[in-house]
Formats: structure tokens, C-alpha cells, sequence
């Protein structure tokens, strides 16, 4: 995977470094959704020297590249996802066990004509709880 990230970067124009690289490995292994913070602490095991602000800036390069996605949690804290799709789509996040699945389709077609004017840019991001967590009765009211 390291190989395919060294592509990523180098076409964002970003530098291939051992930190970049373990933050793009880290969240590739997640099964969803992590932290910066949550990623630091994993970092700090690699590197004795990383600091928070390390990561966040990093991750925020990633996730202006398109390389990585921003969570937009209702609790307010950011979040980062790896997101190899990199056709236009959208995605629902499971609030539970963290689970981000692509949406294939895109509700944008119209909107320019309602709004009268031009789209340049928009975010579609659902959030709920997946068919796993949902049957286990996590977010039941």
C-alpha cells in the first residue's frame, strides 16, 4: 500500500515522508473513521518524536488533496477517513461502530436550475447508525 500512497502524494505534490506514509497506513488499516488525536497516540508508538499539530497539519493537506475524507461528527470533533473511491460520492457514516460506506449516487442534479445560479462545490454526508448497529438497537430513541 505504501507504493500506491507514494503515487497519491506525489501527485498532490506533497513530500514522501515516513510520517505521511504512517498516517495514510493507519488509516487505511482502520475500519472506519479515526481521530487525530487517536492517530497520534498510535504515531507516538513509531515515532518518539510527532507532535499533535504534526498530525493535524498533515491531515489536513491529505483532506484538501482529496486523499482523505473530513467526518463531520455531531460531536463536534473532527474526524478522517481513508476513502480510495476517487470518483465523485458521498457517504454514511454509522455513528456507532464508525463504518463509512460510499453513496454512488449524488442528489445535485436540478439544484443549479432551483437555485438559479452556479454550483461550484457541495457536501453530502449521512449520518445514522448501519444495519449491524441498528438491529443491536444502538441509537434507538
Amino acid at each position: 500500500m505504501t507504493c500506491h500512497f507514494d503515487v497519491l502524494l506525489r501527485d498532490l505534490n506533497l513530500k514522501i515522508t515516513p510520517k505521511r506514509r504512517a498516517i495514510l497506513d493507519l488509516l487505511a488499516e482502520e475500519k472506519g473513521y479515526a481521530s487525530p488525536e487517536e492517530l497520534w497516540r498510535k504515531l507516538k508508538l513509531r515515532f518518539s518524536r510527532i507532535g499533535l499539530p504534526t498530525v493535524y497539519r498533515n491531515l489536513d493537506e491529505l483532506a484538501a488533496g482529496g486523499v482523505v475524507t473530513t467526518i463531520l461528527h455531531p460531536d463536534r470533533k473532527l474526524y478522517y477517513y481513508y476513502c480510495g473511491n476517487r470518483s465523485h460520492h458521498h457517504h454514511f457514516v454509522c455513528l456507532s461502530c464508525r463504518r463509512v460506506e460510499d453513496l454512488e449516487f449524488c442528489s445535485l442534479a436540478g439544484v443549479e436550475q432551483r437555485v438559479g445560479g452556479r454550483v461550484v462545490s457541495h457536501l453530502l454526508q449521512l449520518n445514522g447508525y448501519c444495519r449491524d448497529c441498528a438491529a443491536a438497537g444502538e441509537g434507538a430513541q
